[in-house]
């Protein structure tokens, strides 16, 4: 029976030296953090100004009263963040598969998907929703639906569809032309192949840029208050008018980051991951190279 293994002297040494190392650089980061932490809060709470700040930005009398109307208000975004986001990525994926079209009689699909993207992509978000809900309420056409926030999510998922199918693009052009063609040989139809072969490794490797125009969506979502609908933005709004303090922005900002600092950690995780496995592949692909070439 072969017996475990077991590392040497030496590679013991070096490991408990890389422990060693890890311990210092963590203690190093987590102390400087700590005094510029300490050195900031001591620099803003001595500021003269600072009585007149914490009075108005951070009352937490006005952040308690504001609470119930901020927290339905974000209720409201979070509803428009899922739908819109859900739409927003079919319809964007739709429009992407229509620009990856081959052949010149699906000439005028892949004009109309580029003309898509391209005027969506350049109209910043407000001025689209400012279109889209006062522009469709005017044409007083049976059928459309004139509620502001139908119209805002509407504007929403015809702004990010059109990024997020330059993402599928990008993806779907970034999965090797062989692949296709293999598939192609073995007797599976365009169709088969995008869904089969294309898609699953287009989709994984767009995931992180996938999840950053999701926080965009969010952070987004509350534009819909200039249409006036009451999310979280606008109830904040309504309440520092009534008292002229400015806390509850800061009650509607902490809630925004409250969804969208975990969500960015997740696409930093995920980004890191599919960099490791990309870097993997091609440590792989070096060392079946390399034995290759030996063998001949």
């Amino acid at each position: 029976m072969t017996a475990a293994w077991e590392p040497s002297e030496r590679e013991r040494a070096r490991r408990r030296l890389r422990r060693r190392a890890r311990l210092r650089s963590a203690v190093i980061a987590a102390a400087s953090t700590v005094a510029v932490a300490v050195a900031a809060g001591v620099g803003i709470t001595r500021a003269s100004g600072w009585p007149r700040v914490r009075q108005r930005f951070f009352s937490w009398s006005e952040i308690t009263a504001a609470w119930p109307a901020t927290r339905h208000g974000m209720i409201v975004n979070l509803e428009l963040f899922v739908v819109c986001g859900a739409a927003a990525g079919a319809l964007g994926l739709l429009v992407a598969l229509l620009r990856t079209l081959a052949g010149p009689v699906f000439l005028p699909l892949r004009l109309l998907a580029a003309a898509y993207t391209d005027l969506f992509r350049g109209l910043p978000v407000i001025l689209v929703l400012y279109l889209v809900g006062f522009g469709v309420p005017a044409l007083r056409l049976r059928g459309l639906p004139t509620d502001p926030l139908v119209l805002g999510g509407a504007a929403l998922v015809l702004t990010y569809s059109a990024y997020i199918a330059e993402v599928f693009r990008a993806g779907i052009e970034s999965v090797h032309p062989s692949q296709v063609a293999a598939a192609r040989s073995l007797g599976l139809t365009h169709a088969q192949t995008m869904r089969r072969v294309v898609l699953p490794q287009a989709v994984r490797r767009v995931i992180p840029p996938l999840l950053n125009d999701a926080i965009s969506l969010q952070k987004d979502s509350s534009l819909v208050s200039v249409l006036g609908v009451v999310d979280a933005v606008r109830a904040a709004q309504i309440a520092t008018s009534a008292h002229f303090n400015y806390s509850p922005y800061v009650l509607a900002g902490l809630m925004f980051l409250v969804i969208t600092v975990p969500l960015t950690r997740i696409t930093d995780h995920l980004a890191a991951r599919s960099a490791r496995r990309r870097g993997a592949g091609i440590g792989i692909g070096i060392g079946i190279g390399a034995g290759a070439g030996g063998s001949r």
